[in-house]
């Protein structure tokens, strides 16, 4: 049997990686409360996406690849939204077998009004503690990640 050499992490490499665990789950959770309980930031970024999409409609698979979440995850998540009157699904005209979610005049009042809070918010945890350099190598090195775990990943309306 051959044993692969570890690769153990060097001390800088730890203490970057817990840095960056710990920074990740701290920025989502302050996120999180600065929409003051009106959604969770995971349900921000699901009606975030629908009003950035065409129609504010999408099938539900693309959102769930869109946002980096299980489909069981995402129809969890728009149970909670639908029953708020923020989102319809409904069966996909195109084939009948998926389904497709889109923002109702509710969920766009929504996004509208939480909106403004939530950039104030990426502004004031993220952005405004970092300097432009590290704003775009924080970009850099995270689209380098991504593209290396979603090689096929498509952008809404960001050019990378």
């Amino acid at each position: 049997m051959v044993t692969e050499q570890v690769r153990w992490l060097s001390a800088e490499e730890q203490k970057a990686w817990r840095a960056y665990l710990r920074g990740t789950r701290l920025l989502e959770r302050a996120l999180s409360e600065d929409l003051q309980g009106s959604c969770q930031i995971t349900e921000y970024e699901l009606l975030s996406m629908l009003s950035e999409a065409p129609d504010q409609r999408m099938r539900m698979s693309v959102l769930a690849d869109r946002i980096v979440q299980s489909r069981s995850r995402v129809t969890h998540t728009a149970g909670r939204l639908e029953r708020r009157g923020w989102v319809r699904r409904e069966p996909s005209s195109e084939d009948g077998r998926g389904v497709v979610i889109g923002l109702t005049p509710e969920g766009r009042e929504v996004v509208g009004a939480l909106a403004p809070q939530h950039v104030a918010s990426v502004h004031r945890h993220l952005l405004d503690v970092l300097t432009p350099e590290q704003v775009q190598a924080l970009g850099e090195a995270m689209a380098a990640v991504r593209d290396h775990l979603a090689p096929d990943h498509h952008e809404i309306g960001l050019d990378d």
